[in-house]
């Protein structure tokens, strides 16, 4: 039986525009549930009493408290549950919060705890001293190590991380700037240089990543010149090198620097002054500076261990151009 419309009188099986457009739309969807200002408000309230729950619980004073924002506080919680996930209850920590004020002013520098993921576990409270941020501001930068160095050189400290981790018990150095105040970047142009040297220790047994933390000290380093302000014309030699890097020429100021004659240099490679650890960044400065791949004056800056005649290590800001077909290299030693 063919059914006809009763508008048009046509079969609805050859005509269907005539139908009115609600007929024609498809059933609509249940709307999703809409919160309402009270609901969403009950849930703000929720979340701001659990993080007061969490600030009360800090161990730091009720004058930072006050000054800590959501951020920091959070921050905080995650380093103490780090820290609590390393050195649980029983542990005490060898570098924990048990260093005293007086203690900590006796050292050349900051001490540093990692997890075997880089995250930050510890850092104690002189960091200020040297970095002109507080604890809590420096986690405001990030949760690993990453966050407070220079981007340039992560690859290089990832490397050095994973070959402490493979090797607990081995010492490894780095040199990189760490992120500073305002004040302190108005104050001395630029981040602070900080060599961080330490190793992974297994805490308890047996060793896995949530039993194994990288221990360290970071001690600054004095603050590198702009290339147009150096600080004293006596902390710095030159030398000029083949594209291969031997010494071509040096001044005569690396005898008081590095305890070599200048005789000595000339036909080295610049290499065999360089400690293993340095060779792959050194190297990665000269393929830049060689090929013409840098940009800008950082680009062909490095901070290397240099063999002092007297089979020392002494720790060199370099700054290498290429001068045509040799490359000079402006050495500035850091103390």
């Amino acid at each position: 039986m063919t059914i006809f419309c009763s508008h048009c009188h046509r079969p609805l099986q050859a005509e269907m525009s005539c139908l009115p457009a609600r007929a024609k739309q498809a059933p609509s969807a249940p709307r999703p549930f809409r919160s309402t200002k009270s609901a969403s408000k009950a849930r703000r309230d929720q979340i701001n009493a659990e993080l007061q729950a969490l600030r009360s619980l800090l161990p730091i004073s009720a004058q930072e408290k006050e000054r800590l924002s959501y951020l920091h506080t959070m921050a905080l919680v995650c380093l103490r549950l780090r820290g609590a996930q390393l050195f649980p209850p029983g542990l005490a920590p060898p570098t924990g919060p048990a260093l005293g004020t007086e203690l900590l002013s006796l050292l050349p520098g900051f001490l540093l705890v990692l997890s075997a993921d880089s995250k930050l576990v510890y850092i104690s409270e002189n960091v200020a001293q040297v970095l002109g941020l507080s604890v809590v501001e420096l986690l405001a930068q990030g949760d690993t190590v990453f966050d407070i160095l220079d981007g340039r050189v992560g690859e290089d400290v990832h490397k050095k991380l994973l070959l402490a981790r493979e090797e607990p018990g081995r010492e490894v150095t780095f040199v990189s700037e760490m992120r500073t105040s305002k004040a302190f970047r108005l104050q001395h142009g630029g981040n602070r240089v900080v060599a961080v040297c330490g190793r992974f220790v297994t805490l308890r047994w047996p060793p896995s990543p949530s039993t194994t933390a990288f221990l360290a000290l970071c001690t600054p380093l004095v603050q590198s010149p702009t290339d147009d302000e150096a600080a004293s014309q006596d902390d710095i030699f030159q030398s000029m090198h083949l594209l291969d890097m031997t010494f071509i020429d040096v001044t005569e100021s690396v005898t008081y620097h590095l305890g070599y004659h200048r005789e000595e240099l000339v036909g080295q490679s610049w290499y065999s002054l360089l400690h293993p650890e340095d060779a792959e960044l050194a190297a990665a400065q000269h393929r830049a500076v060689a090929l013409g791949a840098g940009a800008g004056p950082a680009a062909g800056t490095a901070v290397l261990r240099a063999l002092r005649k007297d089979r020392a290590w002494s720790w060199l800001r370099v700054w290498a151009r290429r001068d045509g077909g040799c490359i000079t290299c402006t050495c500035r030693c850091l103390r």
